[in-house]
């Protein structure tokens, strides 16, 4: 059996060292948070009429989580549309999600969304666009809604349980953003 000294180690123990001490500089710090273009904001969730509807807090999505999703979305999209320099805020006054709760059809089916023609998604929310200054260059309420949501044949992400409400939103952005930029 072969017996190594120390100082055939210490090249490889200082190269090792450099090596880690040259990664842990050019590790990337913890990014500094860019203020938000799009703030989302909601109502109090006994004012929205999809918690109002579901008091038994059917369904695996809860209010917390659609509303941190829906919320991320709209931040990812707007900011899209936006032009540089412009800020936009949006509060959800209310909001119904595409489908519905049917508990009459009996236990194993009471936390299943179904998507029917009379449950489509609808929301009401306030928006407004600042520029750089500060100054609100426009605001207004938009009440939402996509009562042909189910005849669509080009819905993104078909297995997101959210995928018709932000279509809805992206929708409203088109209309309201890129249409009115043109």
């Amino acid at each position: 059996m072969k017996t190594y000294r120390h100082s055939t180690f210490r090249p490889l123990i200082a190269v090792a060292a450099a090596c880690l001490a040259l990664a842990a500089c050019a590790a990337p710090g913890p990014k500094k948070a860019l203020p938000e273009r799009v703030q989302v904001s909601w109502a109090p969730n006994d004012q929205l009429t999809e918690v109002k509807n579901n008091s038994f807090g059917r369904g695996w999505l809860k209010p917390a989580d659609w509303q941190k999703t829906l919320s991320e979305y709209l931040r990812k999209r707007a900011d899209l549309v936006l032009p540089p320099g412009q800020k936009l805020e949006v509060i959800f006054e209310d909001i119904k999600l595409a489908g519905d709760f049917e508990p009459w059809r009996g236990p194993n089916a009471q936390d299943i969304r179904f998507m029917k023609d009379i449950y489509p998604p609808r929301a009401t929310l306030r928006y407004r666009v600042i520029d750089a200054n500060g100054t609100t260059i426009r605001e207004g309420e938009s009440k939402l809604s996509d009562l042909a949501y189910l005849q669509r044949t080009t819905v993104v992400n078909s297995t997101d349980p959210l995928r018709y409400d932000k279509q809805m939103l992206d929708d409203w952005l088109d209309k309201e953003f890129t249409r009115k930029q043109s």
